[in-house]
């Protein structure tokens, strides 16, 4: 697949076929994806893949601290900034619409909140989970290398015919994650990204972007 289709065609998959991932697959992807740069080469992520009756457990955990209305845990960094203005804030209402519409939630639909925890809780239905953490000695400029991975890892996953679904949700369940992972109290989570082949019938959607008048700007070119 040629990168720039791959990058067209990567998004955030939120239905997931029971069609397994192999093992081979991703080990050949993660390898591959360890050629994403990183400052002084530190190489700052470490990632469990969980699949199996491992996940199985996971998604049961999990999902029943969705139903039973469990805040979840705190969070160890802030998702979003806490005034978060315009055109930000335009952006993330305009998508978020999006996502729950194609999710048969409606915004105001007081038990909105539940169902979105429960559904992410079962990494919607992926087979495989990937989950990233970095040492917490770490600083921002690691976890923007752990970002630059993770989407490498998202693209070489689109070569191989599969989609994924990165989910900053998980760190809401971050203990229930670490009790089956084994990640030692030295480590924090970044997120988890579901992987899998796209369910024929799942909800398709696809967020806009802004234009590139917007976010970039040439100087001297």
């Amino acid at each position: 697949m040629d990168v720039y289709e791959a990058v067209e065609s990567r998004r955030a998959v939120r239905a997931f076929s029971d069609e397994p991932v192999s093992r081979e697959v991703l080990e050949r992807v993660l390898a591959a994806a360890a050629r994403a740069p990183s400052s002084g080469n530190l190489q700052p992520w470490r990632v469990y893949v969980v699949g199996g009756g491992s996940l199985a457990e996971l998604k049961r955990r999990a999902t029943a601290r969705a139903l039973a209305g469990d805040p979840g845990d705190e969070r160890e960094y802030p998702m979003y900034p806490a005034e978060l203005a315009s055109p930000y804030l335009d952006r993330f209402h305009a998508a978020a619409a999006q996502r729950y519409k194609a999710l048969g939630i409606e915004r105001d639909d007081p038990a909105r909140p539940m169902k979105t925890a429960a559904l992410n809780s079962g990494a919607f239905g992926a087979p495989v989970v990937l989950f990233c953490y970095l040492d917490r000695e770490m600083g921002p400029g690691q976890w923007g290398d752990a970002g630059m991975y993770l989407q490498t890892v998202m693209l070489l996953l689109r070569a191989e015919g599969l989609h994924s679904c990165p989910q900053v949700m998980w760190t809401m369940y971050r203990k229930t994650v670490s009790q089956i992972v084994g990640a030692g109290p030295e480590l924090v989570m970044f997120c988890g990204v579901s992987v899998g082949f796209e369910a024929e019938d799942g909800p398709r959607v696809r967020t806009g972007r802004a234009d590139l008048t917007e976010t970039v700007s040439f100087v001297g070119v």
